[in-house]
């Protein structure tokens, strides 16, 4: 079996001092993260993202820069995420859209209420809260960093 790491992107998206978070269950109950997913065949990292928020959130999303190309193994799994998450702005909500089959809701949600479920155990993983961190530290890259060849 050859090993390949997951490649998925996320988006930070602020409004005010909140961020947009979906809830989803998992095995080990509802946990909450970005709005995330896995990059499919044909798309580039912008196509993923923008398709991703979409589906999970109801959202159409812009993209505006990256914030970091983070490297997570799942200690509990072994799997490992390479994960390319940008920053931007959402518009043309549409609310009567369903969402993601295993998403439960989409809200807005400041870094005080992330940083309880943090302590609560209910975050999907360590890169909601780092990304939060680093997009708060003011990191970014240009979106030219990522090119489809």
């Amino acid at each position: 079996m050859v090993w390949k790491p997951h490649a998925t992107v996320a988006a930070v998206i602020a409004r005010g001092n909140s961020f947009l978070i979906v809830e989803e269950p998992k095995e080990e109950g509802v946990v909450f993260n970005q709005p995330a997913g896995h990059l499919e065949d044909g798309e580039s990292l912008q196509q993923a993202i923008i398709r991703e928020v979409r589906e999970e959130t109801a959202w159409a999303f812009t993209p505006k820069y990256i914030l970091g190309i983070y490297r997570w193994r799942n200690p509990a799994r072994g799997n490992t995420h390479m994960r390319t998450t940008f920053v931007g702005s959402v518009s043309d909500h549409h609310p009567e859209q369903k969402l993601f089959d295993n998403i439960i809701s989409a809200t807005w949600k400041t870094v005080e209420e992330l940083n309880v479920l943090n302590t609560a155990g209910r975050l999907r993983s360590p890169l909601v809260l780092a990304c939060i961190n680093d997009y708060l530290s003011g990191q970014g890259y240009p979106l030219s960093l990522c090119r489809d060849i």
